[in-house]
């Protein structure tokens, strides 16, 4: 994967759509293997999803959230809900990765996926559920882009 940036990682980039196997298992998308290749946490996202993330992008994560104090209880509700689903992995040879069948639950995955790079982290979804996200989506971008990047002119 090219570097877009000089000297900072590659961004995990564009939409792929391949089947889980009937163990749950993933091949990743060769774009993203070789940052995933070192080992990745995979947990639940937003939006019924699932987040992939690199071990250096997923401890960034984690010290951001602790760094909320214990005494809120949203920020608590969070960790456990963002911690207690994860899964550490190392793809094998071939670039699969198996998918827990509780995080397969969560985000409704059964055979079509959609697999796309959102930048820091890769997101799994069920294809259908990621079309429809999609659709509902692209009508407000637009629309959106000025309130989301106020200094950023098209």
């Amino acid at each position: 994967m090219s570097e877009l940036f000089s000297g900072s990682p590659s961004l995990l980039l564009g939409t792929y759509t391949p089947r889980l196997d009937d163990k749950g298992r993933l091949i990743l998308p060769a774009k993203f293997r070789s940052q995933l290749a070192p080992g990745l946490v995979m947990t639940r996202g937003q939006e019924h999803c699932l987040f992939l993330l690199p071990m250096d992008e997923f401890r960034r994560m984690y010290d951001q959230i602790r760094q909320a104090p214990v005494t809120s209880k949203q920020a608590r509700d969070y960790l456990r809900v963002f911690l207690s689903g994860a899964s550490d992995e190392i793809p094998d040879k071939q670039g699969r990765i198996s998918i827990p069948a509780p995080l397969r639950a969560y985000a409704g995955l059964d055979r079509d996926v959609a697999v796309i790079g959102a930048g820091t982290r890769v997101e799994i979804w069920d294809a259908t559920a990621w079309s429809t996200y999609l659709a509902e989506q692209e009508a407000g971008y637009a629309t959106t882009a000025e309130e989301v990047l106020p200094a950023l002119r098209f």
